[in-house]
């Protein structure tokens, strides 16, 4: 597909009849800075001449001014369109294009370019593929160990619904932390997440601790769809149940009149007071505030992560 059909087709075909969602204007304690650094244009220029896309640009994260200043980019594998269609998601979707076998070398490539020390690849759903994409993964995954092995590996996978075996590709192939998103709770999965099962997504991040107990772990959810206090914190207790080690909570934002509409604005002290009750439930780091996204400060994140666990095993001699 060339680059002008990619431009010209419609993102959202299956939200176009919806009725509108009128996008609300956001609170004085959301504030999201301009890219207009040098680093920002170099990390850009990087990302374009590797035909790479990033989740910063196809969700429309509000802090990929910032990130791409310190040259941190999220890539998103497998192309730029998305089987499923949540509603609260600005990645565009309909039928992808076939896997690229040369897209492993291409991110290894980037890795080394932008010189990171840590790097989060992440993926549209591939439901159409017979593992999801977990085979491409691990390829991504052993590209960039062979291009700088002293990079640390994040991956942020989609839920390999129905797709036997896929997890254990990926965890085979030994990413440091194995991120995947609940996104939001049980009862919301339906408007919100359609496609997706909230008890999979558990199964699959328990299931990668069953296979490695020393893998880190992560997941996320967004707040502000119409959930209740006491729906997050048994999202807590779910995710520890599941032994996850890091939870990542932040402001749902509205990608367009036709998405999911924000139900309120969560303001930051009640991120503060989530963030003190996931710590007492036991995960190893936390990450509470309005702008958190799952990649957001994720380098700092990991060395803070593996101390943390120092830290635990240190006072359990």
């Amino acid at each position: 597909m060339s680059v002008a059909d990619t431009e010209n087709r419609p993102r959202h075909p299956e939200k176009a009849h919806k009725p509108d969602n009128p996008v609300q204007r956001k609170p004085d304690w959301i504030r999201v800075k301009a890219p207009v650094s040098k680093d920002y244009h170099e990390t850009r220029k990087i990302i374009r001449d590797n035909n790479l896309h990033t989740v910063c640009e196809e969700a429309g994260c509000p802090n990929i001014g910032e990130c791409w200043a310190k040259k941190h980019a999220t890539m998103m594998i497998m192309g730029d369109t998305c089987t499923r269609a949540c509603t609260f998601c600005n990645v565009a979707t309909g039928k992808p294009e076939p896997l690229d076998v040369f897209e492993p070398k291409r991110v290894a490539d980037a890795v080394a370019q932008l010189g990171l020390r840590h790097v989060v690849i992440t993926s549209v759903d591939r439901d159409d593929l017979p593992d999801g994409g977990a085979g491409h993964f691990a390829q991504v995954i052993r590209a960039i160990r062979h291009a700088t092995p002293e990079t640390s590996i994040e991956v942020l996978t989609p839920d390999f619904l129905r797709k036997d075996k896929a997890v254990e590709k990926v965890v085979e192939a030994q990413p440091d932390v194995f991120n995947h998103n609940v996104e939001t709770v049980p009862r919301l999965y339906v408007p919100v997440r359609p496609g997706s099962r909230y008890y999979a997504s558990l199964r699959l991040l328990d299931r990668v601790k069953e296979m490695d107990p020393e893998m880190f772990t992560k997941s996320g959810m967004m707040v502000g769809l119409g959930e209740t206090k006491d729906e997050v914190l048994q999202v807590m207790d779910d995710l520890r149940s599941a032994r996850v080690d890091f939870l990542t909570v932040g402001q749902y934002l509205q990608p367009s009149a036709k998405h999911h509409p924000v139900d309120r604005f969560v303001p930051p002290d009640e991120f503060q007071t989530l963030e003190k009750r996931a710590y007492n439930k036991g995960f190893l780091m936390v990450s509470a505030s309005p702008m958190t996204r799952s990649s957001y400060h994720a380098d700092e994140d990991f060395e803070r992560l593996r101390e943390a666990r120092k830290a635990q095993q240190a006072a359990a001699e």
